[in-house]
């Protein structure tokens, strides 16, 4: 999830004023939205219904996303820089509802009449270097892994090449994989595992809640923004935005929860963009032949499908689609570029780092930090301790590079 917010995304609804005047749809991206979507869910749906299904969950990622705007780069980036704990502070409700929705499914280990498991890996100084990196990199690159996919579907240019960066960055990582394997890891510890689900999820909604009533206390009070003179109805804030950030929470932890149902595995994103730059590397004649990462198992297999047959992969176009499509209803598709060509510089090391960060950390902002703890796996929890203090030096790098820290 997450994400800085974009020129052309909608603001924190509950942080910016706003005008909740309706605006006229752009035709033309809503049309390419669901020109697009419909394409490839027909295609879907002649392959396998499942994929269908977690496409179709996709595009309601990507919407969710798009009219929460809900930022994980910009919600720290707010924490560091203003003391403004709201966009953190939903992020600890999302992992709460998600903990509690995900626990009865993972103790059974099965739903829907196939296997179910966890975001679960090692405690591992891999894991603490890719956070570390990624934090770095999100605050460089406009966007964490969903940021960097919703941003794009509303229209900027410059998540494009951030995006771009990622792949490579993520396929260089996975070069790199066996020297990381080596380095000291205390194996994975799940809560739920350990101390049985109901107490495991018990002390993480502690823990959570602690968190919550620390940033209460060290957040600034903000006033209520101004809602415009002309609200919308409830029908026109659902299709248009934007929409509370704490409902962007919410729907942001069922679908993770419906993900889990259908996929047998929580929502992950960066794996996906690995898999990207390895089929490109093939066109330039790489050989993956007696490559630790890319023989045998789940990478192999993947390598030698297709694109549709990946579930993170469909789940990323979603995304994007279901961003254009709801910039596209809400009259805020526009296609942006920025003016001078340091911050493009930063969205290619930042995307570099946050490819290369999340391959070695299993994963990114969703796949490690969401997913990892709604599973009550520890390493969620490294996760963030790490990515915080690389966001911190990332604020500060921003304005190296003509961005506002």
């Amino acid at each position: 999830m997450s994400s800085s917010v974009s020129p052309t995304a909608p603001p924190l609804a509950d942080s910016v004023p706003v005008a909740l005047d309706a605006r006229r749809p752009r035709w033309a991206s809503l049309g390419l939205g669901l020109a697009v979507s419909g394409a490839l869910l027909a295609a879907l749906l002649g392959r396998d219904s499942t994929h269908a299904m977690l496409f179709g969950i996709a595009l309601l990622l990507g919407v969710t996303l798009y009219h929460a705007a809900f930022g994980f780069t910009s919600a720290y980036r707010k924490l560091i820089t203003a003391r403004d704990p709201r966009g953190v502070q939903a992020q600890l409700l999302m992992l709460a509802i998600a903990s509690i929705l995900f626990a009865p499914i993972l103790a059974s280990g099965q739903a829907l009449g196939h296997g179910v498991v966890g975001a679960i890996a090692p405690l591992s100084v891999q894991v603490a270097a890719g956070a570390f990196l990624f934090g770095i990199g999100m605050q460089l690159g406009g966007g964490c892994g969903s940021g960097t996919l919703y941003a794009l579907g509303g229209g900027s240019a410059r998540l494009l090449l951030t995006l771009a960066a990622f792949v490579a960055g993520s396929f260089w990582a996975s070069l790199d994989m066996a020297w990381w394997w080596k380095l000291p890891s205390a194996g994975s510890l799940a809560l739920g595992r350990s101390f049985g689900w109901p107490l495991g999820v018990a002390m993480q909604l502690l823990f959570l809640g602690f968190l919550a009533w620390l940033l209460n206390r060290i957040g600034r009070r903000r006033d209520p923004a101004p809602t415009g003179d002309a609200p919308m109805t409830l029908a026109g804030r659902i299709l248009q935005g934007p929409w509370p950030l704490y409902a962007g929470a919410v729907a942001l932890a069922l679908l993770n929860w419906v993900t889990l149902l259908v996929a047998g595995h929580p929502w992950t994103i960066t794996w996906a963009f690995t898999l990207w730059g390895a089929k490109a590397a093939l066109l330039f004649g790489w050989n993956p032949a007696g490559d630790p990462f890319w023989t045998g198992g789940f990478p192999q297999a993947a390598l030698q499908g297709g694109v549709l047959d990946d579930v993170t992969s469909i789940m990323d176009i979603g995304i994007v689609l279901g961003a254009l499509c709801a910039a596209g209803v809400a009259g805020r598709f526009s296609v942006s570029m920025p003016r001078s060509a340091r911050p493009l510089v930063a969205a290619l090391l930042g995307g570099l780092a946050m490819g290369y960060g999340a391959r070695i950390a299993f994963g990114c902002n969703i796949g490690a930090f969401f997913s990892g703890v709604a599973s009550t796996s520890l390493h969620g929890w490294l996760w963030i301790a790490m990515a915080f203090p690389g966001t911190w030096l990332g604020v500060k790098l921003r304005p190296l590079f003509g961005m506002q820290s």
